[in-house]
């Protein structure tokens, strides 16, 4: 008998989209993670597609614009099949260092327009507050998101980065289908307020980085080996004492993947998965990759279940990981989470 290897279709958030369990992640088919090689990720976003992924993920910031218009022409031959996310808030400038957050009602109009235009589709699916600014108030930023579902433009909305009171504040504005923030092995701030808000207000959580940027599958032991351009090369706990205090960590995520016969990068999505029981809420990690065998052995890992013994084993991991997710955390939501 011939394995299923289609993954499971789940709703995000009350009365939401319906998409794969598992979703892709295309920012580093544009940059941040070195060279790519744009026929092979052309081949990764139709391999997760007849993999049943649906919820591809990208945001005006990724490229400045060019990612979305990379993935425009994969949106455009299947637009009815899938799920498209994008993003707003991140504003860069011809400064390569710079970046901005933008939540006021001018520039979210603005953004969506050119998301609309380079992603050359007429609705965004899912439309996120990519970064909170605590000095514009919910009710002006997500009362303008909630315009733009009233016009047509945006379906549902998203928040990234935001704490448990806030994403409670802005479902009180306008109904929130997911919550788009950090979560793996490697990063569980998330567990302090935002992962009990949205079980309570049924939002969906949709976990990005869920293999620590690439970490956690041992790809990488130290930020040195990356190729120059890497921005994981300047993110603390990939560096120095830091990196080699880390990787330590991984010995029982391989013990586990031995056990199962699995890769690391299997194992670590599987806990990822496993949120949802423990947790009460529908999980949707958005694991990025260029490549269709990282994209097959990725959507592998819905089909793994690990033990109480073996979650036991992995549970003291984060708190025991050194160093910071970025080298500014004001950017997250662990920065107000009290």
């Amino acid at each position: 008998m011939t394995q299923n290897t289609t993954i499971e279709q789940v709703e995000l958030g009350k009365g939401g989209p319906r998409a794969g369990i598992q979703g892709l992640g295309c920012m580093g088919m544009s940059e941040f993670y070195g060279d790519t090689d744009e026929a092979l990720a052309r081949e990764t976003l139709e391999a997760a597609l007849a993999a049943g992924v649906t919820l591809f993920d990208t945001a005006d910031v990724y490229g400045r614009g060019q990612n979305e218009e990379f993935i425009a022409p994969f949106v455009a031959a299947h637009r009815d099949e899938i799920t498209l996310a994008t993003k707003f808030a991140i504003e860069r400038s011809d400064d390569p260092r710079y970046r901005g957050i933008r939540n006021d009602r001018a520039y979210i109009r603005e953004s969506v327009e050119n998301s609309l235009r380079r992603l050359g589709t007429e609705v965004i699916d899912l439309y996120y507050m990519h970064r909170r600014d605590p000095a514009v108030p919910f009710a002006e930023s997500v009362g303008a998101m909630a315009e733009l579902v009233q016009e047509g433009k945006v379906r549902y909305l998203g928040l990234s980065e935001v704490t448990g009171a806030e994403l409670k504040e802005a479902y009180a504005v306008h109904p929130i289908a997911a919550l788009q923030s950090e979560w793996s092995l490697f990063s569980r701030d998330v567990e302090r307020s935002a992962v009990g808000a949205a079980a309570e207000l049924g939002v969906a959580f949709v976990p990005y980085s869920p293999l620590g940027r690439g970490f956690l599958t041992g790809a990488f032991t130290d930020a040195a080996e990356l190729s120059e351009g890497d921005f994981r090369a300047f993110q603390p706990r990939f560096t120095g004492d830091n990196a080699k205090a880390n990787a330590e960590l991984l010995a029982p995520v391989r013990e586990i993947a031995q056990t199962h016969g699995a890769t690391p990068a299997q194992i670590a999505l599987a806990w990822v998965h496993q949120q949802a029981q423990v947790h009460g809420l529908t999980v949707v990690p958005i694991p990025g990759t260029r490549k269709p065998s990282r994209l097959a052995e990725n959507t592998a890992a819905t089909r793994i279940t690990l033990t109480q013994a073996e979650l036991a084993l992995l549970e003291p991991i984060a708190s025991r990981v050194a160093g910071d997710r970025y080298p500014d955390m004001t950017w997250t939501s662990a920065a107000r989470d009290s």
